[in-house]
């Protein structure tokens, strides 16, 4: 399931980010080897690339308070991950200020985020304020240690992204193509490099088979919104750093935009950011064949308690209407359409619980398990039904 978006290559771009690489130097000395029967990077520890040698927590968090911006990786489903960032945003914060810049939220949302940072927002009221829900497609209570870390302290934050509608009209039509003045203060970003070019043709041809990913020019797009974020994130990361001198600026980003130095960290350097005033941090339990120098300055080992729940869409394109959610288009071959869901058809309530939002429904598709049945109220012209949606068992997913 996937809200309703402007340009459709874009929710490709969105489904393909995620496994993308990119970024950072190594430039620290090296303290530890692990021993013969360890794994390169043990639960635990700090790890430069370069060398697979190990770096204590004080050395990396000193390190880290003396730099400008701190960029800390993510996959955005894994707890595990931001609970290391909350964890290494504490121990910089118990040696300098530190400001908090998120991919997760539209500079649109900044007002809403000082207010909350202010205290004079709760939970509820922040989220549906900031557009959480109906912006980023992950569970809130992921991050929310690290929003009420940053409230309690009144540690302030910055919203680093911009909609997904002005990455795909610059996808689509080019940056000069877009007024300036509509491009939320957008400047072009520096080009790709060739290993960052050739990384993302890699991972868009994998999925040449689908709609919208089979052309050159989808290639074109592809890279282009993936630079048009890179710059977006870059260019809020500068701005947090010129406005709070006295502080780090810990930036909290998909991991595809920091790996080998490729994404953000190059936007960085083309906005004037020294390779001295920046880190790049990145939790780690991939193979080790993946730990390359200049992958990050120092990688943290994380032992992952469980697999994300893989689950399978409802396959419907939705927008908010009144009284619900309007179904634009129904995927070929999806629980939707086995189900009976109609282009047309609004969705009223699901499991019994109204959808405003299309991150409504998303929270609730993304609980259902494998072999279950959910119960959706849909209004078809002037009539209301009621049709459940049959969720394939595992076995059926094989």
């Amino acid at each position: 399931m996937s809200s309703s978006r402007p340009g459709t290559p874009l929710l490709t771009f969105i489904l393909l980010a995620a496994a993308l690489s990119a970024c950072g130097s190594v430039r620290s000395h090296v303290t530890q080897t692990p021993g013969p029967t360890e794994p390169c990077v043990p639960g635990g520890a700090w790890v430069v690339p370069a060398t697979r040698q190990r770096l204590s927590m004080p050395e990396v968090i000193e390190r880290a308070a003396a730099s400008r911006i701190v960029l800390l990786g993510e996959e955005h489903t894994r707890r595990e991950h931001h609970l290391w960032q909350l964890e290494t945003i504490a121990a910089i914060y118990g040696r300098r200020r530190v400001v908090i810049a998120l991919e997760m939220l539209q500079r649109s949302a900044q007002p809403v985020v000082d207010k909350w940072v202010a205290g004079e927002l709760d939970e509820e009221r922040f989220l549906a304020d900031s557009g959480w829900k109906n912006f980023w497609r992950v569970p809130a209570d992921l991050y929310l240690p690290i929003l009420r870390f940053a409230r309690m302290n009144r540690m302030p934050m910055r919203s680093l992204n911009v909609p997904w509608e002005l990455v795909s009209r610059l996808a689509e039509h080019g940056w000069d193509n877009v007024a300036a003045e509509e491009r939320e203060g957008l400047t072009h970003p520096a080009p790709a490099v060739p290993e960052y070019a050739k990384l993302l043709e890699d991972t868009y041809s994998q999925h040449a088979q689908k709609p919208d990913v089979s052309s050159e020019a989808g290639l074109s797009r592809f890279i282009a919104a993936q630079l048009a974020w890179d710059r977006a994130f870059a260019e809020g990361l500068h701005a947090a750093m010129q406005a709070e001198p006295d502080a780090v600026v810990v930036g909290l980003v998909g991991m595809g935009h920091l790996r080998h130095g490729y994404g953000v960290p190059r936007q960085l350097a083309a906005l004037g950011v020294e390779a001295k005033d920046m880190m790049v941090f990145l939790p780690w339990s991939d193979d080790c064949e993946e730990l390359q120098a200049g992958l990050a300055d120092a990688v943290f080992g994380i032992t992952l308690s469980e697999t994300p729940k893989r689950y399978v869409p409802l396959g419907v394109q939705i927008e908010p209407v009144e009284g619900g959610l309007k179904v634009r288009e129904v995927t070929s071959g999806s629980v939707a359409e086995a189900a009976g869901v109609k282009a047309e058809d609004v969705i009223v309530n699901a499991a019994g619980v109204a959808v405003q939002a299309p991150g409504d429904l998303q929270e609730i598709v993304a609980r259902q398990a494998p072999g279950t049945w959910l119960p959706l109220q849909v209004r078809r012209g002037r009539k209301e039904m009621e049709i459940v949606a049959r969720f394939p068992a595992e076995t059926e997913n094989h």
